[in-house]
Formats: structure tokens, C-alpha cells, sequence
């Protein structure tokens, strides 16, 4: 992101919230973001949570998107009584007076925080506090966090707990820059939040500030951390190839249009030294749109359709990733 630094919102924090490396590692986390809004990332996560709850998972969706939740609608959900703003501001103490049922076997939904002025900007510890609530009270196989667009420190902090880091494109100019633009945020967020360790903040706000003569990828991170503290320089590089982005183009017409995803992974991997993976594309489908005015998801409502049938091998996907055999719910 050229000429600009990710740091936004309230959480000036470079080290992240506390206590997330002690997660236990068998719950798996799953972070839905863009660079921009109108993409269709809660419509990936909200059925994305019914394909994985489909083959014999437990999940629980929570909507992130701190400054415009409408997770709920996607899923048939009225405004539910409570919601994330009543665990983060008014005094609930677990996380399940706070879930709802969402009429699928399997899938919870923690609708997100009505009062979005105020909610968009969560203080360091609400965060801290939803952070380590949602890791410790959860017994979901998958976590799902349908985050807000942009590069604010609650979506980048929120991507980058996750296990599955997903990033929802669409093949359009203007969406593939938003989404180098968040790969980039999140990855010197990463960056940010171990840059105190080793002694590098001024060459990570260089390479945040110019194209010309700056660190532009991990590669040349790396290298200048090895010139000045060479025992540094491998535990570096190991935490930040752990950075890693899971692809998802959606609204493909045409064959090129699925093709976006392995030109953007080849890209990154050339040109940022970051790995991605492209999970596949989802065909542009009149269904997914039907099936959002109906307040539906589009996996129950036409579960034969190309979308849908695209969303089924993502979950696949990340199913076998994770080691999971898939149950015949997805083919």
C-alpha cells in the first residue's frame, strides 16, 4: 500500500492483542476480507458456515463487520434481541447469551454490533476482550468472522488470528487493487506486531512509505534483518512466511474471469515474495442474488446451482486442509 501506512483505528497496539499464540490449535478459525465493500463476503461466509455445518462440522458465524453488520439477513435471521454489542458494552459474560439459532443443524450465529458509530471503533481491550472470549468460549469445530472491507486494525487483527485467511475478489481492476492494497496492510500489520522484537520499525514504516529504494517484499525484509542481527533473521522469516492468504474470485462470467485468482497468486508470489492460494472461482449466478433477496442462503435455496456448487468444493477444500474428510454433504 504506497504511501500508506495501515495504522487506523483506535488500536495503536503494534503487538497485537495479547494472548493470541496460546490458542489451542484444534479449533479452526476461518476469516472472511476484502478490500472493499459489495464484494460478497457475507455471502460467502454465511454459506460457507452452511457447507461446513452440512458435513458434520459445528460453526459458529460471528459478524465482525463492526461498522455495517447484515450477516443475519443473509441467513434468513430477523434482528436478533442480542447481539455483539451487548457482549462487548453491556455486561453479558458468555458468548452464548449472545448466539442465535440460525435454522441450520450445526451453524450459530453472533449477529454483529448494532450501534455501528460507536462499535466500528472498539477500544484495545473490548477487542482483547472479544478476541479472547471467542477462542476460549467456543466449542465450534469452525469459527467463521465475517469481517468488515478496509485495512482498519480490527479487520487486519481479526484476518490475521484466523487459520484460513480468506480473501473475496472480484475480476475487476479496481477490486484486484483493493485486494493488493489489503494483502499488503495485513501483512505489514503482521509485521508491525513483531517489529518491537527485532528492531526493525524504521525500515517497515520505509517500506510503507515509498516504492523507490524501499523493503518491498519478505525476502528483502529478511535480508536486511540478517545484515544487522543474523539471529534474529531466521525466526523472523519463519513467522512471516506463516502469512499466508486463501483466494476467493467471485462473480466470474467468463473463463478469463476464473483464471484472475492463479495470475493474482503467480503475481504476489513474483513481485511480493508472499504466498496465496487460490481456492477457486464462483461462477456469476442470478440464484446467489435471488437467493440474497429472499433473505435465504443461496446453498439451501438452490443448492444444484453453479454458485453453489462452487462454495461445496471450497469447503471441501478447506475441509482437506485441515485434514478433515469430507462427509458426502459436499461433494
Amino acid at each position: 500500500m504506497a504511501g500508506t501506512s495501515p495504522r487506523a483505528g483506535n488500536d495503536a497496539s503494534p503487538s497485537g492483542p495479547a494472548g493470541l499464540a496460546r490458542r489451542s490449535r484444534a479449533r479452526r478459525i476461518i476469516a472472511v476480507g476484502g478490500g472493499k465493500g459489495g464484494i460478497g463476503k457475507s455471502m460467502v461466509s454465511a454459506n460457507l458456515g452452511v457447507a461446513l455445518a452440512q458435513a458434520g462440522q459445528k460453526v459458529l458465524l460471528v459478524d465482525a463487520d463492526l461498522g455495517g453488520a447484515n450477516l443475519h439477513t443473509c441467513l434468513g435471521v430477523g434482528p436478533p434481541e442480542s447481539t455483539l454489542s451487548d457482549f462487548l458494552r453491556r455486561g453479558k459474560a458468555n458468548l452464548e447469551e449472545v448466539m442465535v439459532s440460525t435454522g441450520v443443524p450445526g451453524l450459530s450465529l453472533i449477529a454483529g454490533a448494532q450501534d455501528s458509530l460507536d462499535a466500528a471503533n472498539l477500544k484495545y481491550a473490548q477487542k482483547q476482550k472479544l478476541l479472547r472470549t471467542l477462542l476460549s468460549q467456543t466449542t465450534a469445530d469452525y469459527l467463521i468472522l465475517d469481517l468488515g472491507a478496509g485495512t482498519s486494525f480490527n479487520t487486519l487483527d481479526f484476518f490475521l488470528i484466523a487459520d484460513h485467511g480468506l480473501l473475496v475478489v472480484l475480476p475487476e481492476p479496481t477490486s484486484v487493487e483493493n485486494a493488493y492494497r489489503f494483502v499488503k496492510a495485513a501483512f505489514f500489520r503482521k509485521l508491525q506486531q513483531t517489529e518491537a522484537r527485532y528492531g526493525i520499525q524504521d525500515m517497515v514504516e520505509g517500506a510503507l512509505s515509498t516504492r523507490e529504494g524501499a523493503l518491498r517484499t519478505l525476502h528483502d525484509i529478511v535480508a536486511q534483518v540478517r545484515r544487522k542481527a543474523p539471529s534474529d533473521a531466521e525466526r523472523l522469516e519463519r513467522e512471516l512466511a506463516a502469512f499466508h492468504v486463501r483466494l476467493v474470485v467471485n462473480q466470474a462470467r467468463t473463463d478469463a474471469d476464473e483464471k484472475v485468482g492463479a495470475a493474482m497468486v503467480s503475481a504476489w508470489k513474483k513481485f511480493f515474495g508472499i504466498d496465496m492460494d487460490d481456492l477457486g472461482a464462483l461462477r456469476h449466478d442470478d440464484e446467489a442474488w435471488r437467493a440474497v433477496r429472499k433473505r435465504k442462503p443461496v446453498l439451501l435455496e438452490r443448492p444444484d446451482s453453479p454458485v453453489s456448487q462452487g462454495l461445496q468444493r471450497i469447503a471441501a477444500r478447506i475441509l482437506t486442509l485441515d485434514g478433515i474428510s469430507p462427509e458426502s454433504a459436499i461433494p
